[in-house]
């Protein structure tokens, strides 16, 4: 992480993100920082995905962590810290049918900030439906919907850990999975006749 001549906040904001172990669906790693929008920022990627060696099978969504921090401040943000994330992940048609889709992934994105006791404002953001249909010989699926979400908002203090406990619990949602440590179980067959 960049840290020389780094201003104090900035500093007390990477070490808010050292240390962190997420849940093993998500493959953390830090990528390089958007260039040109603050004079200090970092950035994390995760990749979803159930298999350890990251098996294009089992891959769920992906999402990015950007904390972005400019000392005189920017009046876009109101505050000197800015958070900017970005989440994509794949759905069942019939969900990216759902005219409510929209609404159901901001709220996934608020209730995870409200869970973890954030302070923030400045919330903004989109989501967005794609809808894909793939030609020719490539031998893939032949559509695909997916929902993006983009939002950012302002920090109020420069601790981000609960920001990015946060993140890694809406990532999580997005991309199809449930709450760590629950698991569904397999369907049996003829289970629905032995259960009255």
């Amino acid at each position: 992480m960049p840290e020389i001549n780094a201003p104090a906040d900035f500093l007390t904001a990477l070490d808010s993100l050292k240390g962190h172990t997420f849940r093993p669906e998500l493959h953390v790693t830090q990528i390089p920082p958007p260039q040109r929008i603050a004079p200090w920022a970092v950035a994390l990627q995760a990749e979803v995905n159930d298999s350890e060696k990251l098996d294009p099978d089992h891959y769920r969504g992906n999402a990015r962590f950007v904390l972005l921090h400019d000392p005189q401040g920017q009046p876009a943000w109101d505050a000197t810290f800015r958070i900017v994330t970005y989440a994509s992940a794949p759905v069942d048609t019939e969900i990216g049918d759902d005219p409510l889709l929209g609404e159901v992934a901001w709220a996934w994105l608020t209730e995870a900030l409200t869970n973890h006791g954030v302070t923030y404002r400045n919330l903004t953001g989109t989501v967005t439906r794609i809808y894909n249909e793939t030609f020719g010989g490539l031998g893939l699926a032949s559509s695909r919907t997916e929902v993006e979400l983009r939002a950012s908002w302002s920090p109020l203090s420069p601790d981000a850990s609960e920001h990015l406990k946060a993140w890694a619990d809406f990532t999580a949602l997005i991309c199809g999975l449930g709450p760590e440590g629950v698991a569904s179980l397999p369907h049996l067959e003829g289970a629905d006749d032995r259960i009255r």
